[in-house]
C-alpha cells in the first residue's frame, strides 16, 4: 500500500510538470507578436539608412509592409483579434473533441499544428511576404488549434486530483501562464531587431518539440496505470436548495452512486449536458467580465503607463509585467482560501469588490511615486487575475467532476471548454472597447473596467447565498 501511494505521488507530480511546461510552451508561442510589433513599425528617423537602399521615404523605409502605413494600429488589432476571435469561437468546440479522443493524441496534434503556424507567421519574414491577409489568417488558424490546449491540460489535472487542495495546488500550476508570456518575450526579443521571423520561429519549435514529449510521456488517468481515481466530492463546493442543484454531495452518496455500474461513466458529456450543470453558466459569464478586465490590462497597460506615468516604452513594458507577478499570487492566495473556506464563488465575489476601488485608487493616485505605482500595479494584478485564475483552474476542474454527473469523469474537457470559451469573448472585447474608448480619456477606460467587474461579481450573487447558506447550517431539502 506504501508503494502504491508513492507510486501515485510520484505520476501526480510529473502530471503537473508536463501540464505545466505543455501550457507554458502554449503561452510561450503567443507572446511574440506584442514583442514584434515595435519591429514592424518603427521610428525610423532613429535608424541608420543603408547607403545602398533605394527609396525616397525617410520616415518607413525600415517598417514592414503592409505595418508601414499610417493605419498600422488598426492593421495590428486586425492581427490580434483574428487569433482572440478565433480561439473564443474553436474554444467552444475544442471541449466536446478533448472528450472523445485520447487527450495525450488532441494535445499532440494541437501543439503541433500550433507550432506549424507560429512558424508561418515568422516565415513570413524570409518569404518576403506583405500580405495582411496572410498574418491575419496565420493568426486566427494559430487561435483555433492553441484552443486544444486549455481544456485538455484542466482535465488531466482534473483526473490526477481531488477537492481536497485543488485550488491551492491549480493556483500555483497556473503560474504557467505568466513564465509563458515571460519566456515568450525574452526569447522573441533576442532576434527582434535582427531577424523578427525568428522571434517566431523559435517559440513554434520549442511547442512542437513539447508536443513530441506529450505523445511519448503523458499519462491521462490514474486507471491507466493501475492507480485509483481521486475523490472529487469529498468537501462541498457551493451548497444548493434543492437536490437537482447540489454541486457536490457527501462522501457515501458518491461512494453509492460510483458502486453502480453506469454505461454513462463511458460517454462523453453533450454540449447542452454540461451546461444544465449548476454554476457552469454563472461562472461563465462571471468570468466573460472577468477575463474582459484582465486583457484588457494584457494589451493597453504598457501604453497607459506611458502615456500618464511617462515611462519611456521599454520601462512602460518592464513596469507592466507586474501586474502578472500580482497575478501570480493572487491566483495561489485565491486557491488556498477557498480550500479552507470550501466557497469558490465566494472567494471570486469578495476579490472582485475590492478589485473595483482599487482600480479607481489606481487610475487617480497609481502614478504620483514610483512606489505607489509598483504596489498598485501588485494589488491590482492579484484582485483582478485572482478570481480569473481560480474560474479557469480549480472550479472548471469542480464543475467538471461535479456530482450530478453520477461517476461520469468524462465532462471536464467540455466544461473548462465552456468557461473558458465564454471568457474568451471578453477577452476579445476588452482590448477593443478599450481602443474605442481610449481617445476620450483613461477615466472612461477604467470605468469601463470598474463596471465589468461588479457585473462579474453580482453574475455569482446566487452562488453565493448557497454558499452562505451552506455554512449557517441550512442543508439542501432531499426529494421524496
Amino acid at each position: 500500500l506504501h508503494f502504491k501511494t508513492k507510486f501515485l505521488g510520484w505520476y501526480r507530480g510529473f502530471t503537473l510538470f508536463l501540464t505545466f511546461l505543455f501550457y507554458t510552451s502554449y503561452h510561450l508561442s503567443r507572446k511574440p507578436i506584442s514583442i514584434v510589433k515595435s519591429e514592424l513599425h518603427r521610428n525610423c528617423s532613429t535608424v541608420i539608412r543603408p547607403p545602398n537602399l533605394n527609396g525616397t521615404n525617410n520616415e518607413t523605409w525600415c517598417d514592414w509592409a503592409p505595418f508601414d502605413q499610417d493605419n498600422y494600429q488598426t492593421l495590428f488589432g486586425a492581427v490580434d483579434n483574428s487569433f482572440l476571435v478565433a480561439y473564443a469561437i474553436g474554444m467552444f468546440i475544442s471541449g466536446i473533441f478533448g472528450e472523445r479522443v485520447p487527450l495525450r493524441y488532441y494535445l499532440t496534434t494541437g501543439m503541433l499544428l500550433s507550432g506549424v503556424f507560429t512558424c508561418l507567421f515568422g516565415l513570413g519574414f524570409y518569404w518576403n511576404i506583405h500580405s495582411i491577409w496572410y498574418y491575419a489568417f496565420v493568426q486566427a488558424m494559430n487561435g483555433l488549434v492553441q484552443t486544444t490546449g486549455w481544456p485538455a491540460v484542466v482535465a488531466c489535472v482534473g483526473n490526477w486530483f481531488g477537492k481536497g487542495k485543488r485550488g491551492f495546488i491549480m493556483g500555483v500550476w497556473n503560474s504557467h501562464t505568466s513564465v509563458g508570456n515571460i519566456l515568450g518575450s525574452l526569447i522573441a526579443g533576442l532576434f527582434v531587431s535582427s531577424a523578427w521571423g525568428m522571434s517566431f520561429i523559435v517559440p513554434g519549435v520549442i511547442i512542437a518539440s513539447t508536443g513530441v514529449l506529450c505523445f511519448f510521456f503523458l499519462v491521462e488517468r490514474p486507471e491507466d496505470v493501475g492507480c485509483s481515481p481521486p475523490q472529487h466530492h469529498k468537501e462541498p463546493l457551493l451548497q444548493n436548495s434543492s437536490s437537482n442543484e447540489e454541486i457536490f454531495s457527501s462522501p457515501d452518496q458518491y461512494n453509492s452512486i460510483s458502486s453502480e455500474p453506469d454505461l454513462e461513466q463511458t460517454q462523453a458529456i453533450s454540449f447542452c449536458g454540461a451546461l444544465r450543470i449548476p454554476g457552469v453558466v454563472e461562472f461563465s459569464l462571471c468570468l466573460l467580465f472577468a477575463k474582459l478586465v484582465s486583457y484588457t490590462f494584457l494589451y493597453w497597460l504598457p501604453l497607459y503607463i506611458s502615456n500618464v506615468a511617462h515611462f519611456d516604452p521599454k520601462a512602460a513594458g518592464d513596469m507592466s509585467t507586474l501586474f502578472d507577478v500580482g497575478g501570480i499570487v493572487g491566483g495561489i492566495v485565491a486557491g488556498l482560501v477557498s480550500d479552507q473556506i470550501g466557497g469558490r464563488a465566494f472567494t471570486c465575489c469578495v476579490m472582485l469588490i475590492v478589485a473595483a476601488p482599487m482600480l479607481f485608487l489606481y487610475n487617480y493616485i497609481g502614478q504620483y511615486s514610483l512606489a505607489t505605482t509598483i504596489g498598485m500595479l501588485l494589488v491590482c494584478g492579484a484582485l483582478v487575475n485572482g478570481p480569473y485564475a481560480l474560474i479557469t483552474t480549480a472550479v472548471s476542474a469542480d464543475l467538471g467532476t461535479h456530482e450530478s454527473l453520477k461517476g461520469n469523469s468524462r465532462a471536464l474537457s467540455t466544461v473548462t471548454a465552456i468557461i473558458d470559451g465564454t471568457g474568451s469573448i471578453g477577452a476579445a472585447l476588452g482590448p477593443l472597447l478599450a481602443g474605442l474608448i481610449s481617445p476620450t480619456g483613461w477615466n472612461n477606460v477604467f470605468f469601463m473596467l470598474i463596471t465589468a467587474d461588479i457585473l462579474a461579481c453580482l453574475l455569482l450573487s446566487r452562488l453565493v447565498y448557497k454558499e452562505v447558506r451552506g455554512w449557517c447550517g441550512h442543508s439542501p431539502r432531499q426529494r421524496g
